[in-house]
C-alpha cells in the first residue's frame, strides 16, 4: 500500500513539474523524477511481479528498481546543486559521477553473487540473512544516504539564503532529506541484525521503515513541486498587479502623451507595448518626461503622485516579495 502511494506521488509530482517546468531548460530535477517514479513503480508488489516474470523471474527487477532509484537522486541533488553556487568540496564528491559508477557497479557484482531464487516481492526478508544480500542493500542505501545528506546540506544552505514564500519547499526538501538519511540508516541497522541473526532488533528497527518511507517521499515530492508552484503563483499575482496598474496609469499617461507625445506613439514601438511590463515601463518613463520638461505645463494631483510611485517601485521589484530581489544563490532549482 505504502509503495501504491510513493509511486503514484512521484507521478503527480512528474506531471506537475511538466506543467510548472515547461519554459526552463535546465531538466535535471524533472528527469529525476521521472527516473526516481520508474522506481518507486517496480516497487509496487503486481508491477515487480509482472515485470520480473518477462526477466526471467529471478529478482533482476529488483536490481533495475534500486539503479533507477541511485540515478535518479543523483540526478535530484545536481538539480539542486546547480540552483546555487554554494558547492562544498565533500558534496561535490558525494554527488560527483565517479560515485554513482563505483556504487552501481557495487550493486551489479554483489547482486550475482545472491542465491536470488524466484521473484519475491520482499526481496530483504527472504534473501537479507546472506551476506551477499545484505552488502547489496547497505550499498544502495549508503549511496542514497550520502546522496540525500548532501541535498540536505545545499536544502539547508538555500532555506537560510531565501526569502518568504520561496523558504516554504527549502525547509520541506529539507525535512524531506533528514528523513531520508534517518531511513537509510534504519535500512543499515536492518541489513546488520538480519546477517548476524538478530531478528528481534531488525524488527524493532523495521518499525519506523514504513513511516519514514513515506515521509521521505512526501516532503521531497511537495518540496519539489513546491519552488515552481511558488514561481508560477508569484509570476501570476505580478501579472494581474501589472494589469491593475496599466489600468490605473492609462488616463495619467494619455494626459502626458496628448502634451508631449512619446516613443510609444511610434509604429515600432506600439507593437511593444502589447506586453504589459513593457507598456507599464513606458508610461510610466513617459509621465516623467512630461512633469520634468521645461516647455510645456503637465500637472499631476497628489493622488497621481503617488499612482506612479506604486507603479515605479512595482517595476523595482519593491512590491513583489523576493522573486526579482533573489540572486542565483536563492533556491531556483
Amino acid at each position: 500500500m505504502i509503495q501504491t502511494l510513493v509511486a503514484a506521488l512521484m507521478w503527480l509530482l512528474v506531471a506537475s513539474l511538466l506543467v510548472l517546468r515547461r519554459r526552463r531548460t535546465e531538466r535535471s530535477i524533472t528527469y529525476a523524477a521521472l527516473t526516481i517514479s520508474i522506481a518507486m513503480t517496480l516497487n509496487v508488489s503486481s508491477i515487480y511481479t509482472a515485470v520480473d516474470a518477462v526477466l526471467g523471474a529471478t529478482n533482476i527487477a529488483t536490481l533495475l528498481a534500486d539503479g533507477a532509484l541511485m540515478i535518479g537522486l543523483f540526478f535530484l541533488a545536481r538539480g539542486i546543486m546547480k540552483a546555487g553556487e554554494y558547492r562544498p568540496g565533500l558534496v561535490r564528491v558525494a554527488l560527483g559521477l565517479p560515485a554513482l559508477l563505483i556504487s552501481l557497479l557495487g550493486i551489479a557484482v554483489t547482486f550475482l553473487l545472491i542465491d536470488r531464487g524466484s521473484t519475491t516481492t520482499i526481496f530483504m526478508i527472504d534473501l537479507g540473512a546472506q551476506p551477499a544480500a545484505a552488502t547489496y542493500s547497505m550499498v544502495v542505501f549508503t549511496y542514497c544516504g550520502i546522496v540525500v545528506a548532501a541535498m540536505g546540506i545545499l536544502a539547508g544552505r538555500q532555506y537560510r539564503l531565501s526569502d518568504g514564500a520561496y523558504r516554504i519547499p527549502m525547509l520541506l526538501l529539507l525535512l524531506g532529506s533528514t528523513c531520508g538519511v534517518a531511513l537509510c540508516l534504519v535500512v543499515l541497522i536492518m541489513d546488520v541484525a538480519h546477517v548476524v541473526g538478530d531478528l528481534d532488533l531488525m524488527d524493532a528497527a523495521g518499525t519506523s521503515y514504513g513511516p519514514l518511507y513515506l515521509l521521505t517521499f512526501v516532503f521531497l515530492c511537495t518540496g519539489l513541486a513546491g519552488q515552481p508552484a511558488v514561481r508560477y503563483a508569484q509570476g501570476r499575482a505580478r501579472s494581474v498587479r501589472t494589469a491593475s496598474l496599466v489600468r490605473q496609469l492609462d488616463p495619467m499617461w494619455r494626459r502626458a502623451t496628448v502634451v508631449r507625445p512619446g516613443l510609444s506613439q511610434t509604429e515600432a514601438s506600439a507593437s511593444s507595448m502589447k506586453n504589459l511590463e513593457t507598456r507599464l515601463h513606458r508610461e510610466v518613463v513617459e509621465i516623467r518626461d512630461a512633469m520634468i520638461d521645461p516647455r510645456i505645463h503637465f500637472g499631476v494631483t497628489k493622488h497621481d503622485r503617488a499612482l506612479l510611485e506604486r507603479a515605479e517601485g512595482h517595476l523595482l521589484g519593491v512590491t513583489d516579495s523576493t522573486s526579482t530581489r533573489q540572486g542565483p544563490e536563492r533556491g531556483r532549482a
